[in-house]
This record gives C-alpha cells, structure tokens and sequence, in this order.
C-alpha cells in the first residue's frame, strides 16, 4: 500500500482554544519568572496573591520548572518529527511546521499528529 500524496504533506493547526490558553499561560509564566517586581499583583484577585507568594517564596523552583517546561516542549518536538516519518509525512515544509508548532505548544500539537491516520491506496 502507498500513501496519498496530499499525506506526504499533512499538517493540521492546533485548536486556536488550546493555542491561546497555551500562549497566555507561557506568557504569564515568563513574566513572573523573568520580570516578577513589575506585575500588580493586587489586580490579579486570587491568582495575584498565589503568584505572588511562588515567587517570592519559591522562585528557584519556578524558574527551574519554567526551563524544564521548555526542554519538554524541545523533546516532544523531536517525536513530533519521529512520528512524520513513521506516519509518511516527507514533506520538508511540513515537518518544520509540525516541530515548530510542538515545540510552541507542545502537546496540544503532538496529541493532534498521534491521532494522524494516513489514508492508504490499495495496490492494483
């Protein structure tokens, strides 16, 4: 059997729910690692005071998560590729949209390639 040549080239864009959640989430993780002293804390209601206290209390452990955060992303990317090339995705565009797109959110991305079934052509 050989794949469809629309699947060589598969890419499908994450749920732009789970992109934004994603990207606010990040967003508001780098700034209280790298910039805690400008947030206003006293806006944010509940999760100021919690946020506050992390990193004031546990900064050490926040930015040694904030890192391992993104060395996870790194990692997952790389299966993201793994998988291109077990599921016959050869397209090279493909491929870096696939790793760049893991690699920013990972897996809400990785989870969508997993359940990637290319479609086969029966041999004649």
């Amino acid at each position: 059997m050989a794949l469809t040549a629309g699947d060589a080239a598969y890419f499908q864009r994450g749920s732009l729910f789970w992109l934004t959640v994603i990207t606010v989430s990040f967003g508001y993780y780098t700034w209280v690692v790298f910039w805690p002293q400008s947030i206003p804390y006293q806006s944010l209601g509940p999760l100021g005071s919690f946020t506050q206290y992390l990193a004031g209390h546990h900064h050490t452990l926040l930015r040694n998560g904030y890192w391992l955060a993104w060395l996870i992303h790194a990692g997952e990317s790389l299966c993201a590729i793994v998988l291109c090339k077990h599921k016959g995705i050869t397209d090279p565009w493909a491929r870096l949209l696939w790793f760049l797109q893991t690699f920013l959110f990972g897996v809400a991305s990785l989870s969508i390639l997993i359940a990637y079934r290319p479609k086969r052509q029966k041999r004649t």
